[in-house]
């Protein structure tokens, strides 16, 4: 009995942990999240477009979002199962949009200044206008260049001597002119210029032929002027393989002559109704475009009287109209008298000379009494044209041998009368 045994402690009560609480509070919130969507869902299909629909819609894609959208929802700082109204996620959206809508201001150095950014110059820029400069100065001296050698040339003051001793022909003198301010502006060429006077006898060819003749003579050199007269030249039909020998070695000297020299010879071939056919044909191989360059560097005038019955022919139906606007379709009824004629003329710039007035022929005897060095008396003058014929065209004279007559006529006059 004295010694008393101990008395054993009673175990302590195990304390077990319950699962079921939590999991019934997950399947009750669950039930919920599914039952609000099945309500939006039916919302949507229905098709009603309420504000209430709209706050729906909205707390639905609030729920479907991540964590980042979900904090910015106004939650309890603990946890509970009552769920935002649709007020409040009206008013969550509403102050999202105001913050994305702020513009961000832009910030500056506080005690920086405020610069605009440094534009840095292009060296192409530079460049291009140098390049721009140089084209400009090219075409400037090329232009200058063009001036030169017409005024080389003195173009202009032949103009004014053909207007002055030229009755009559204005269209032609205006052809002529620019056929040679064209050609002789550049001393590069691609071939010969042909230039073939043709119209009736003793309306001005041949004397404007001379007019060439002697204003080349005395700007380029009597050395690369060659006037080739066949009646004189050549007169007899025995001498044609003579002539034609002389002439093509006279063209052939002075063309590389004048090419050593940069000079433009002038060939003026008068009477080509005569030319014998070898002749013609030796002519034309200098037409040509496929030969050297000096014999490109040429100019050449053909003078004849073929096709001056069709140049006469064509004026007398014509003359009623104004002559000035029709020049084209006299050159292509002279051109086809040409070809029948020989194939030297198809190269050929077409010149038309048209009959001349009482009053050109007038002055034709005004000038060569001058130059007789007889007093211009206009009766004497007036006396002199009457005795020449004439065709009669609406109360017009045009002259049927043009200014032939006059010399043969002054002649005639005593040297003090």
């Amino acid at each position: 009995m004295d010694e008393m045994e101990p008395i054993p402690e009673a175990p302590a009560p195990e304390h077990k942990i319950s699962l079921v609480y939590p999991i019934r509070a997950a399947i009750r919130i669950r039930r919920k999240i599914r039952n609000l969507k099945k309500s939006h869902l039916q919302l949507d299909l229905s098709g009603r477009k309420s504000a209430d629909g709209t706050k729906s819609a909205l707390l639905r894609r609030q729920f479907s979002t991540d964590g980042k959208s979900q904090s910015r929802l106004e939650t309890p700082k603990y946890f509970n199962f009552d769920t935002p109204t649709l007020e409040q996620v009206a008013l969550s959206s509403l102050k999202r949009k105001k913050k994305q809508k702020k513009s961000r201001p832009v910030l500056y150095p506080g005690n920086g200044k405020k610069y605009l950014p440094i534009e840095h110059k292009s060296k192409a820029k530079r460049c291009l206008v140098l390049f721009i400069g140089i084209v400009c100065f090219q075409i400037l001296n090329a232009i200058e260049n063009l001036d030169d050698n017409v005024l080389k040339y003195e173009l202009d003051g032949l103009e004014k001597t053909l207007q002055r001793e030229v009755f009559g022909q204005k269209i032609a003198i205006d052809k002529i002119t620019d056929l040679l301010k064209d050609y002789l502006a550049t001393h590069w060429h691609n071939k010969p210029l042909v230039i073939s006077m043709n119209g009736p006898s003793g309306v001005g060819k041949s004397h404007m032929g001379r007019i060439l003749a002697k204003h080349f003579r005395s700007v380029v050199d009597s050395d690369f002027v060659l006037q080739y007269y066949v009646m004189h030249n050549c007169p007899n039909d025995s001498d044609v393989v003579t002539c034609e020998t002389e002439l093509s070695g006279m063209i052939s000297d002075m063309v590389t002559r004048a090419e050593n020299e940069e000079k433009i010879p002038v060939f003026v071939f008068d009477e080509m109704e005569l030319m014998p056919p070898s002749l013609l044909d030796m002519l034309q191989g200098y037409f040509k475009l496929n030969q050297s360059n000096e014999y490109l560097n040429a100019i050449y005038i053909l003078i004849s009287n073929i096709g001056g019955s069709e140049v006469t022919k064509y004026f007398l139906q014509n003359v009623s109209n104004d002559f000035l606007n029709v020049p084209h379709e006299l050159r292509s009824i002279v051109q086809s008298s040409l070809r029948q004629h020989h194939g030297v003329w198809d190269v050929a710039e077409i010149v038309p000379f048209i009959l001349l007035e009482k009053s050109h022929i007038a002055n034709c005897f005004l000038d060569e009494l001058l130059r007789e060095g007889f007093y211009p008396d206009n009766n004497n003058i007036e006396n002199l044209a009457g005795q020449l014929k004439y065709y009669t065209i609406r109360d017009k004279e045009y002259s049927i041998t043009g200014c032939k007559q006059v010399v043969a006529k002054v002649n005639l006059l005593h040297p003090y009368t």
